[in-house]
Formats: structure tokens, sequence, C-alpha cells
């Protein structure tokens, strides 16, 4: 899953194992798997349309989950990714992750980013409360939307606990498998343009020009769900192309191998809400290079090397940095070891209940 699916599935598992006193209401747009019903208090409901289209969605949160609303009788509906009715008929809870939308519309197909930017900007005056997941985000919100600042409630992400460094022998063994023994620089998320692929991949080259001994690879996880052919074009013109690996999605468990394994993760996108897969790399005792805007300096704080994402010249210096200086590397190690203690799901669930609670007060 993505962030936003990561969040949701650890909050709501630990909300509802540690709230037995509250009945929680699931609504699909399709059959579920039985693992998504977290405990005995969690009934699920699966309603129609099949929502993967913005007509689809204007008909699933239009009218038919106002339909089922109004049979529930809910004391609240919370949103998890930011969609909302119009009209819920009941106290709501709108979790916005980022607006990323708003900032670069070319992102996404018109459609989809004209449903989102008019809906998004009404479910955030129309909801009871918003939650959001960085200080930046917030600001963000307040300042496009014109929302109060009262209004929203911060609750940053977490990192999956089994995310732990690995010892010597598996970190050699998952290098041998994915890349031949040799070190990799590593992206983790979803391929869309805002994860800032071309500029990633014109620093890789750079820095292989730069370091002509140098065997580090380039390992790219995820879906190519959004493989523009910017992306796809800059790719291929790379001059060192034959040294960057796609694995495609991984199960959680190769993740981590992976993430563990890595000389460090290179998580330069323009504009992220939070950037799950920085907290990830830190859990793992792995050197992070990320960008100097949006909510990343927030995350990250003094944990990692930051640079401009626009730049791929400076995303090249960061990456020769960490490939050619041990003792950086181990700095930013034991600087992480304090950053990451400020996150985690538990605090994520008990900042987002917090919210729940504050939104039925109103």
């Amino acid at each position: 899953m993505d962030g936003i699916g990561i969040f949701i599935c650890e909050t709501l598992d630990l909300m509802c194992r540690q709230h037995p006193e509250h009945e929680f209401h699931f609504v699909f747009d399709r059959p579920y798997h039985p693992s998504f019903l977290f405990s005995k208090n969690v009934k699920a409901w699966v309603i129609p349309p099949q929502a993967r289209h913005p007509f689809l969605y204007f008909l699933w949160f239009e009218i038919s989950l106002p339909l089922l609303i109004r049979s529930i009788k809910p004391d609240i509906l919370v949103s998890p990714d930011g969609f909302l009715p119009t009209r819920p008929g009941t106290k709501s809870l709108m979790v916005i992750h980022d607006l990323n939308f708003e900032h670069y519309p070319a992102d996404l197909p018109w459609l989809t980013g004209k449903y989102l930017r008019f809906f998004f900007r009404q479910g955030a005056k129309r909801s009871t409360h918003i939650a959001t997941v960085s200080e930046f985000s917030k600001s963000d919100i307040v300042r496009l939307y014109q929302i109060a600042p009262e209004k929203i409630s911060v609750v940053y992400n977490g990192a999956n606990i089994d995310y732990k460094p690995l010892d010597s022998d598996s970190i050699l063994k998952t290098r041998e498998f994915y890349t031949n023994g040799a070190p990799y620089f590593l992206f983790i998320g979803t391929l869309h343009p805002r994860k800032n692929l071309v500029n990633l991949f014109r620093a890789f080259d750079l820095f292989r020009q730069k370091n002509p001994t140098s065997n580090t690879k380039l390992l790219i996880v995820g879906a190519k769900k959004w493989w523009t052919p910017e992306i796809a074009s800059t790719y291929e013109h790379m001059k060192h192309k034959e040294e960057v690996i796609f694995t495609g999605r991984l199960s959680t468990s190769s993740l981590h191998h992976v993430l563990a394994s890595a000389l460090a993760m290179t998580y330069v996108s323009y504009f992220e809400g939070f950037g799950i897969p920085i907290i990830e790399a830190f859990s793992c005792d792995i050197p992070v290079i990320t960008s100097n805007v949006t909510s990343m300096p927030e995350i990250a704080g003094d944990a990692a090397l930051l640079c401009d994402p626009f730049d791929s010249v400076d995303i090249a210096r960061a990456m020769t940095r960490i490939n050619n200086q041990p003792e950086l590397r181990q700095q930013l190690i034991e600087k992480s070891r304090i950053q990451r203690e400020k996150f985690s799901w538990q605090k994520t669930a008990d900042l987002l209940w917090g919210a729940i609670e504050k939104t039925i007060q109103y």
C-alpha cells in the first residue's frame, strides 16, 4: 500500500482494538479482505458503485454513502483519505494528507484533479474538524482554503515497528539478491511525477560520472502507476540506466530487507505532506537524502542531507557525500535515532483519536 493506505490500516487497527467500548463501521466500495476487520467491534459494509473514477467517486460519496449514513446514524464520519460527502448528515472528521493537486495540477489527469480541487475545498469548509499529517500541511490548508488554524489537528505518521536494522550477513545476502552484492541508493514509493524520478535519474547519472570507480546502484521500489512520458524518456536517455534496478512492489518483509540493506534512502520528492519512507529509513539505521521543501525538513530534522529537488546537481552532490564519507553516514544515523523517537503509529492513533473526540465535542 502507499502512504495513505498504510496510515489507514495502522491507525484504524490500533483504535478499534484499543476502544472496544465503541462500534466501528467500515464502508468499502468492493469486496474486502477479512484481515481488514481488525476486531470484533468492527462491522463492514459494501456499497456500490466501485469507485475508481471521478464520476463514480461522485455517485459513491454523494449518493450511496449518505444513504448508508442515514441508515446507520453514526456519531461521526471519519474520512481517513480526505474524500467526504458535501452533506455527510453527521459530524465529520476529514483527514487531508496533502494538497499536491492544488500545487501541481498537471501531475494528475484533468478530471481527477478537477474533482479533487473542488471537493476537497468543499469538504474542508464543511467538515466539523480536519486532521493532517504535518505542520506544513496544516499551514498549506489554512492558506489555500482559508480554514481557521484551530479547526485543524496535526496527526503525524509513524513507521512499521518491524522495520529495524539488519545484521551484516542479512545485508550481504539482500544485496547479493538484488544488486549482485553492490551497495545501492534506494527509492521507495509510487512512481508518480511528484516523487521526482526525473531529477533522481539525472542525479544518479551525474553521480556515476563524477565517481567512475563506484559500483553503487540505484534501486527503485514501487509500481509504475504514473509512469509518464517524461519519466520514461529521462530513464531511456540515461548513460547509466543499466545500473538502475526496478523491483516493482514488494512484500513488507522484502521491503524491510531492501530498506535496511541500502547505502542510503534517496527521497527527493518535490511535494510531500509527510514522507513515511524517511522515518522507515531512520528506523532501519539508514542515512537519508531528502528535499529541502514542503514537509520533509520538518520530518527529517537535522538527521538527513537536505537538497534542492529541482537541482539534479545538488542531489548528485549529496549522493557523492553519502557514498564517499562513511563518517557522515554514521553521524546521520546517530541523529536519526533521536529524530525517529518523535514518530510511531501508536502516537498517530492517539492523536487521531484525540481529533475524533474533539470533533464529537463540537
